[in-house]
């Protein structure tokens, strides 16, 4: 291996295969050997980067630019990132989805290690932070000529704060720093895309009659399939993921004292674990004919084929494929159109929320709040009992300008 010394030894100049194209330089300065190369195929000019290099090693010495991370003791966030992402992994097999967990690591890999995996945890200040959201937006302009989505960038400080939290949990950091994004806009009010009772109305009119005369004789199974699936999601509130779980021996016919009809009885399975639901009256003649059509064993899979081709199709076909926000509807739709609908019945929110296995929270965030139907009249247009604006109260004339009351005193005799 070719090798040369240059500034009294300080600086080494080698090759790292005698076939290499580059020199490579090393130098040894506070306690640590950095090493670079100086992508130069010449030893004369190879010298020269060398001791502009070593010479700038010294300048940022003698600054306080640099410091030996090692002989402090810190780690860097790589490394804090690799324990972080192990015991996350390991805790959370089970309890949360591969494909999050995998994300995560996803992120770390693509974008939080290339900017700030050699830095110690110690320099992940608030400013760094900053940089890294204007790299992003940088990066993102450049390729693909639009900033990122807020929450692809807010996904990813999640995953920072968490790694430093896994630091501070280790004592390889004191405090957390404060990461809350500055020039933070108020969030706006958005909803899910759903289908208003004209549209709902428009869409299951159109599945019935493609159940009747599909457009081709092998696609009749899978349009009646089509059809009870919009009903049934529709008059249960249930996300795809519990419907695509979901067996028969899941789903009991029950009749409802309450209602005084026939309604279904489900115990689902999904992202919230085991919980119950009970549908409206409209999704048992659908479950009945689905029994009738398929003629189930009690461990099989109502919607065992996924009907998102058809369904898409019915929906660019009607003109519904998209909202008026340009919001794409899918099968989640008819979940958001089940919780929409119940809202403009006047139905309780705690128990849709429990119905529906989710939180008031949500719902008041991404349902109650666009649907005027949640608004009470009573509440909001009260007139005070008092006249308002120099009006008199009704059924009390208002006496003209500059007359008064006539007094009369009777004399005394």
């Amino acid at each position: 291996m070719s090798k040369h010394e240059i500034i009294g030894g300080h600086v080494h100049l080698y090759k790292r295969t005698p076939d290499a194209k580059y020199w490579q330089c090393a130098a040894f300065v506070n306690g640590r050997n950095h090493r670079v190369s100086t992508k130069m195929e010449g030893i004369t000019q190879a010298q020269d980067f060398a001791e502009e290099w070593y010479l700038e090693l010294k300048g940022k010495l003698h600054r306080g630019e640099l410091r030996d991370k090692r002989k402090a003791g810190e780690k860097t966030f790589r490394y804090a990132a690799n324990a972080y992402y192990k015991e996350f992994q390991a805790l959370t097999a089970g309890e949360r989805s591969p494909i999050y967990v995998g994300a995560h690591r996803t992120r770390l890999d693509n974008h939080i290690l290339p900017f700030m995996g050699d830095k110690v945890v110690s320099e992940i200040s608030p400013g760094l932070v900053q940089q890294y959201r204007i790299h992003r937006h940088e990066k993102a302009m450049a390729r693909w000529g639009h900033p990122p989505a807020r929450n692809t960038v807010h996904q990813e400080i999640v995953v920072i704060r968490q790694v430093l939290k896994a630091a501070v949990r280790y004592r390889w950091l004191d405090a957390m720093p404060d990461l809350s994004e500055p020039y933070k806009k108020s969030g706006k009010i958005s909803h899910r895309a759903w289908f208003s009772p004209d549209e709902y109305k428009q869409l299951y009119e159109a599945t019935r009659e493609r159940a009747k005369h599909p457009k081709k004789i092998r696609y009749k199974h899978e349009s009646e399939q089509l059809h009870d699936f919009v009903l049934f999601m529709a008059n249960t509130g249930l996300r795809p993921d519990e419907a695509k779980r979901l067996q028969y021996r899941d789903v009991t016919v029950a009749f409802d004292e309450g209602l005084k009809e026939t309604i279904l009885e489900i115990e689902v399975r999904g992202k919230r674990g085991i919980g119950y639901c009970k549908s409206m009256p409209g999704a048992v003649e659908p479950f009945k004919r689905l029994m009738k059509r398929n003629k189930p064993k009690p461990d099989d899979v109502i919607f065992a084929k996924r009907q998102r081709g058809i369904f898409d199709n019915v929906l660019k076909e009607l003109g519904l494929k998209k909202d008026r926000d340009g919001q794409a509807r899918t099968a989640y739709s008819l979940r958001h159109t089940y919780i929409c609908l119940r809202l403009m019945e006047g139905a309780d929110i705690y128990a849709i929320a429990k119905n529906c296995r989710t939180s008031v929270e949500m719902i008041e965030k991404y349902y109650a709040s666009h649907l005027k139907n949640t608004l009470d009249t009573t509440a909001i247009n009260v007139r005070k009992a008092r006249a308002a604006h120099g009006l008199p109260p009704e059924g009390k004339p208002k006496r003209p300008k500059g007359k008064t009351k006539k007094t009369t005193r009777k004399s005394r005799s």
